[in-house]
């Protein structure tokens, strides 16, 4: 690399008898901090919102160097499967961790660091899931060291849209509603967002190898398609906690909501309008995100309106109007 400090003659010696190491490795090993990729780490590591070269280079390097290899698939996907990512990666032993193996079994993830480096693949980055931070609570408490490489994720890339990130208040996640659970306990988060002017990012919830529990009863195990909750489910899911809890917490005719698919990658499709819109609109495949905006600075509406669906409804919460509202709903 131009203007790179030369790496001194042990360091030279170092990498040369690192078989896992490329001349690349070495020309980087200065600005990415890898001289010891032989060290027992377990690295958590995130893939970013596309495909198998969204990883970071650093990231790579460890991938290549591990022992081990586990990538987590329940919280989220890629756009490509596990093929593709082990010939980018140069392996064929990357082992898939669904939710059972995360919940049940992690110490099959963290416990094999002492004995070698350990990668284990987030999509997206990995500190925006609390899943991810109960295993570096765990591994820490083991005693393995823990190393995290950050990515790019759907909290930060959602400022795509126009709205400003630092207007953001408590993300919610939006789970399946069925015939026996419909739970709201995302509503007071977004209501104490609104009534302080600041957006809600919604993570819509996925389901990806969930058990058919009528086949259990038949002594059977088979595994459910994988669903992807889209926009317009949880737009409805969003209206109905509203008709039952009737906080006032955003009016789903007037409250101006955005909603995000596939973000990150080529195809990737924002629309504006409110929630009775939204439900209509076609996002295409998954993953989906939305956000229930607080209070819009005209700057942020200026950003978002390539992306109103037509003749919209929505009525500007503009600054100063929503604080301290008396759940009245004030909100036009």
């Amino acid at each position: 690399l131009k203007g790179a400090p030369e790496p001194s003659k042990l360091e030279v010696q170092s990498h040369q008898r690192s078989p896992a190491l490329s001349p690349l490795s070495l020309s980087l090993a200065h600005y990415l901090d890898i001289d010891n990729l032989d060290k027992m780490v377990l690295y958590i590591i995130g893939l970013g919102l596309h495909d198998e070269k969204d990883v970071t280079v650093r990231g790579l390097e460890l991938i290549k160097s591990s022992d081990k290899v586990f990538l987590e698939a329940y919280t989220s996907v890629l756009s490509v499967g596990k093929e593709r990512l082990e010939a980018f990666y140069g392996r064929d032993d990357i082992v898939v961790a669904d939710r059972d193996f995360v919940e049940c079994h992690a110490e099959d993830i963290y416990l094999p660091a002492k004995e070698g480096p350990v990668s284990f693949l987030i999509v997206g980055d990995p500190v925006c899931a609390t899943t991810h931070s109960d295993i570096m609570i765990r591994a820490r408490e083991a005693g393995v060291d823990v190393e995290v490489v950050h990515n790019a994720s759907a909290m930060g890339a959602v400022g795509c849209c126009g709205l400003q990130l630092y207007n953001f208040g408590q993300t919610v996640s939006i789970p399946y509603f069925d015939e026996n659970w419909r739970p709201t306990s995302f509503y007071p988060k977004i209501d104490y967002n609104r009534r302080g002017g600041m957006h809600t990012l919604c993570l819509l919830d996925i389901k990806v190898k969930e058990p058919d529990f009528e086949a259990m009863k038949r002594g059977k195990i088979v595994y459910l398609p994988p669903r992807f909750m889209s926009v317009n489910q949880a737009s409805e899911q969003l209206i109905e906690a509203e008709d039952v809890r009737k906080g006032g917490a955003y009016i789903p005719n007037k409250t101006l909501c955005v909603g995000l698919a596939r973000l990150g990658q080529p195809d990737q499709c924002i629309m504006a309008g409110t929630l009775e819109e939204m439900k209509d609109q076609d996002f295409g495949s998954p993953l989906h995100c939305m956000v229930i905006c607080g209070e819009v600075h005209e700057m942020e509406l200026e950003a978002l309106r390539p992306y109103l669906v037509k003749n919209s409804t929505f009525q500007i919460d503009a600054e100063g109007s929503l604080f301290d509202r008396d759940g009245s709903n004030n909100d036009s």
